[in-house]
């Protein structure tokens, strides 16, 4: 009796481990199915992009003096030749300050949505369009305008209706509604 006593005893006890056994790795496997996946990281607007770099500073206030803000952050897409904050500076003293005085906002939008292409064209895709035409392709801005673009060794060039030219300093910015090439002088509009 005490044999079989002892024997039932051992049994529950390898039971009882057994079941603890089987317990622990259910809540392993729990464990390990509940890790946390972190969240996509979310590519900003042509603006978010343009704030968060300092070379755009005079362009992000532009921008925002013209009330263009939420247009360039809509869905677009668009393709924006942006000019630096050097480009802005080669500007005739007084340019760009009074370009961002209130009265002037008609002429401040036009000029910045000049700078403006419809549509998302990557630099590859701007070099195929400039070889396809016989070297130079001509592109209808945002505001009504025309600029033409051709290469200038491995360079885009950029000619406004006025005959300035700029160059693509830095090509392809990507951004979640469009593209931005940095550019080395701003371009005029015709009027």
């Amino acid at each position: 009796m005490r044999v079989l006593s002892t024997l039932l005893l051992m049994a529950l006890f390898v039971s009882a481990c057994g079941e603890k056994k089987e317990k622990a790795t259910t809540e392993e496997v729990v464990e390990t199915e509940t890790v946390e996946m972190e969240e996509p990281m979310q590519m900003e607007t042509i603006v978010g992009v343009a704030s968060g770099n300092e070379n755009f500073s005079t362009l992000v206030a532009a921008v925002t003096a013209a009330d263009l803000v939420g247009t360039l952050s809509s869905d677009g897409p668009f393709t924006v030749f942006a000019p630096t904050n050097d480009s802005f500076a080669k500007l005739p003293e007084g340019t760009v300050e009074s370009l961002l005085q209130p009265e002037n906002k008609p002429a401040l939008i036009n000029l910045l949505t000049y700078h403006v292409v419809a549509g998302k064209f990557p630099a590859a895709a701007v070099v195929e369009a400039i070889n396809a035409n016989d070297g130079s392709f001509v592109v209808e801005t945002v505001q009504g305008g025309k600029i033409t673009l051709s290469l200038e060794g491995e360079s885009v060039k950029l000619v406004d209706a006025k005959g300035n030219s700029s160059m693509v300093i830095m090509a392809d910015v990507p951004a979640s509604n469009g593209v931005i090439h940095a550019i080395d002088a701003v371009v005029m509009p015709a009027d």
